[in-house]
């Protein structure tokens, strides 16, 4: 009876195997194309059976998408890969992720998945402070960019446009004894706020303005290729976006999510993330060139379940401080 039973269990854990690698696989990403190819590739390596197709935009767009699927009753995706944590605590305050409680998260810090495992950091993508390297000065912290030597020269990205953006500006208001303040003492000095990243790196790396917030790889990608500009992970530390991925309840194929997730969150795929130039979710994976040790940069802490509720005050907030 006991060999019968035995049989039995590897017979249901052989087929469970075989249906995490088979079949097809829908991700709606909002990875830059060619880090989404080479994420699903690598994956496809491991599970050849698994024909994975993606959908890739900004998160913006993603989620209007997803949204409007939704209210038609057909939310098409297995699984979701987007820029932000807020954004998944509102699709899990609407009961649309399966918690996955078996996830394989050995060597991940706790912080860095929700507590009950329905979505997963995979990376942190850290704003920190990028300058012109004819700067007049060296800014080693967030409060130097309100110092008179950088009077009209800051320029920085809108959490009215940037998702990241927002996060960010909560990030260094909750922990920043200077609070709202801080971002007053900016507009005061003549900091500007508008667009995206990519606008910030142009204004920097030509010399338009000499200092902005921008996020790590960018700038640091940028030094690499010659450009006459400098990253600082600042002494108070960063804020940091994780890119998360996770599983929706409708998902028509969620052993092949699975499959997707923990794949992710192994450290091969958390080394795939490295040799694209992030910093993995995962301390053992290593750091990508141009980073200093893993120990230097402190990121602070953020509360995405209290952003969701907070969002439109702090978007009125924001706009109030820097008169726009």
């Amino acid at each position: 009876m006991r060999s019968v039973i035995l049989a039995s269990a590897v017979l249901l854990a052989s087929t469970a195997l075989s249906q995490a690698q088979e079949g097809k696989l829908l991700l709606y990403t909002s990875q830059p194309n060619t880090d989404a190819q080479q994420t699903i590739d690598a994956f496809k390596k491991a599970y050849p059976k698994v024909d994975v197709e993606f959908v890739r935009d900004g998160t913006p767009k993603i989620m209007a998408k997803l949204q409007a699927e939704i209210a038609a009753g057909q939310p098409q995706p297995d699984v979701l890969l987007i820029a932000d944590s807020v954004t998944m605590e509102g699709l899990k305050k609407d009961d649309r992720l399966l918690a996955y409680a078996e996830a394989k998260v050995d060597g991940l810090d706790a912080a860095l998945y929700d507590k009950d495992k329905s979505y997963f950091s995979t990376k942190l993508i850290t704003t920190g402070i990028i300058y012109n390297t004819s700067a007049p000065m060296k800014p080693e912290s967030w409060l130097d960019l309100a110092k008179p030597e950088a009077k009209g020269q800051v320029t920085m990205p809108s959490p009215l446009t940037s998702g990241a953006a927002l996060i960010h500006t909560v990030t260094l208001t909750s922990n920043l004894s200077e609070g709202w303040d801080y971002y007053k003492s900016l507009a005061d000095n003549g900091a500007q706020a508008a667009g995206g990243n990519g606008g910030i790196l142009t204004e920097v790396a030509g010399g338009t303005k000499l200092y902005g917030m921008i996020v790590d790889y960018m700038a640091i990608r940028e030094k690499a290729k010659g450009a006459p500009v400098e990253f600082v992970f600042p002494k108070e530390g960063v804020s940091a976006v994780t890119e998360p991925v996770a599983i929706l309840k409708t998902a028509k194929n969620p052993e092949a999510a699975k499959a997707f997730v923990d794949f992710i969150l192994s450290k091969e795929g958390q080394e795939l993330a490295v040799s694209q130039g992030y910093i993995p979710a995962r301390a053992d994976a290593g750091l990508p060139a141009g980073y200093p040790e893993r120990s230097a940069i402190k990121v602070l802490s953020y509360d995405a379940a209290k952003a969701l509720t907070d969002e439109m005050a702090n978007k009125e907030k924001f706009a109030e401080t820097m008169g726009q």
